[in-house]
């Protein structure tokens, strides 16, 4: 057995499929956001979810300090989204619609889900915090995911 390197380990966990989210929040400074792909669901009582974002993560930072999210499940045909909601110095908000969630999260048009509530653990893990929220808000619509696979998006097939 060998020791893992950066390179085999980001090969190893490439080959985990997962789903794209984008983390919003309105702060007093404008809309802020971030692409996600480590998320999922942690509890069902109560409602939980979970994301981790990068420590120096800029978009983050403000995210963090507002403690209310909203995340938006993306839809296969979303991958400007992705791609700009991922690019530091970006315009996110300028393209594309969304409107506000209960408590104000921007929540993208076309997502094939929404979610929002308050920021209830953050913990900080290496290079991530990993945020809890807790699910005060919640809204489906059809359509299929897009996906990460290899370092690449894609859709199911």
């Amino acid at each position: 057995m060998t020791t893992p390197t950066l390179e085999t380990y980001k090969e190893a966990v490439g080959r985990f499929a997962t789903g794209v989210v984008v983390v919003t929040a309105t702060t007093e400074h404008g809309p802020v956001g971030f692409t996600c792909q480590t998320f999922g669901s942690l509890s069902l009582d109560p409602l939980l979810i979970t994301f981790a974002a990068a420590v120096d993560g800029q978009s983050w930072a403000r995210v963090r300090a507002r403690g209310v999210v909203g995340v938006n499940i993306l839809a296969d045909d979303q991958l400007e989204e992705a791609r700009r909601f991922a690019t530091s110095g970006a315009d996110r908000f300028g393209a594309g619609e969304w409107t506000r969630g209960p408590a104000g999260s921007p929540l993208l048009e076309g997502s094939i889900a929404h979610v929002e509530g308050p920021i209830v653990a953050l913990t900080r893990h290496g290079d991530h915090d990993v945020a809890v929220v807790r699910v005060d808000f919640v809204a489906s619509f059809p359509g299929r995911p897009l996906v990460f696979y290899q370092g690449g998006f894609g859709g199911l097939a």
